[in-house]
C-alpha cells in the first residue's frame, strides 16, 4: 500500500501526509514539491517550500471533466477537509472553478473593508499573505464569526453558532461549549471580516449532524 502524500492542510495552514483527502482542493500559486527521487523511488514530495505565490486558492475537486496527476508536472494539489478549513489556512476561493463563490467572497470583502467596489485577486492576496506570515491574532471566542477556526485546548476548532467543534482529518466532533475569555484565532483578519460581513463558507456534513 502507498503511503500517503504530503498533501493535506490543517486549519493552521500546515501541510501533513495523512490518509484523508477531505472535500475540497487547492493550491498556492504553483508547484513546489519534489519530483521522485529516482535511487529510492520515494515521492513525489515537498522539500523546504509551502507556497510559490500569494495566490493561494480553495478548489472544487472535479471541473469540467478535467483529470489531474496528483502532485505531477504542474502545480502542488493540497487538500482541505472543507472551506471553512482553507480559510483559516489562509486560501481564498478560486475564481475559476468556484466564480460564483469567489465574487461572494470579494463582495464580503468589500463591505467588510468599506470599499467601493469589489477587489480584484492581487489585492486581497497581497493582504492575506501578509496576514499569513504575521502573529496569530486572539481575541474573544464568543464575538468570532460563524465559520472561524480558533484553537480549543491546543488543537483546531470551528465556531458554529454558539458552539465550537473540534476539527478532525474526518470531521467534526460534537460541539462543545465556547471556550469563556480570549482564545487564538486561527483564521486570518481579513477572512474573519468577510466572514462577519456575511460570506458562508462551505461545511464538511459533520458540521451539521
Amino acid at each position: 500500500m502507498s503511503r500517503p502524500r504530503e498533501n493535506r492542510v490543517d486549519p493552521s495552514g500546515a501541510i501533513h501526509a495523512v490518509a484523508a483527502r477531505g472535500g475540497m482542493m487547492g493550491n498556492r500559486g504553483g508547484r513546489f514539491h519534489l519530483p521522485a527521487d529516482p535511487q529510492t523511488g520515494e515521492g513525489p514530495r515537498l522539500g523546504r517550500r509551502r507556497w510559490v505565490s500569494r495566490q493561494w486558492i480553495c478548489c472544487v475537486l472535479s471541473f469540467k471533466g478535467r483529470r489531474r496527476q496528483v502532485m505531477g508536472a504542474g502545480y502542488t494539489e493540497l487538500f482541505f477537509l472543507d472551506e471553512a478549513t482553507a480559510l483559516a489556512a489562509g486560501h481564498r476561493p478560486c475564481f475559476e472553478c468556484r466564480r460564483a463563490d469567489a465574487l461572494a467572497f470579494a463582495e464580503a470583502w468589500a463591505r467588510a473593508h468599506d470599499l467601493p467596489e469589489r477587489p480584484r485577486a492581487p489585492a486581497m492576496d497581497l493582504v492575506l499573505h501578509a496576514q499569513r506570515l504575521g502573529p496569530r491574532a486572539r481575541g474573544p471566542a464568543a464575538a468570532l464569526p460563524e465559520g472561524a477556526m480558533l484553537r480549543l485546548e491546543g488543537a483546531p476548532a470551528l465556531k458554529l453558532g454558539e458552539a465550537a467543534l473540534p476539527w478532525g482529518w474526518e470531521g467534526y466532533a460534537p460541539p462543545r461549549p465556547l471556550p469563556d475569555g480570549e482564545v487564538e484565532v486561527l483564521t486570518p483578519p481579513a477572512i474573519l471580516a468577510a466572514l462577519a460581513a456575511g460570506f458562508r463558507p462551505q461545511l464538511h456534513p459533520s458540521a451539521r449532524a
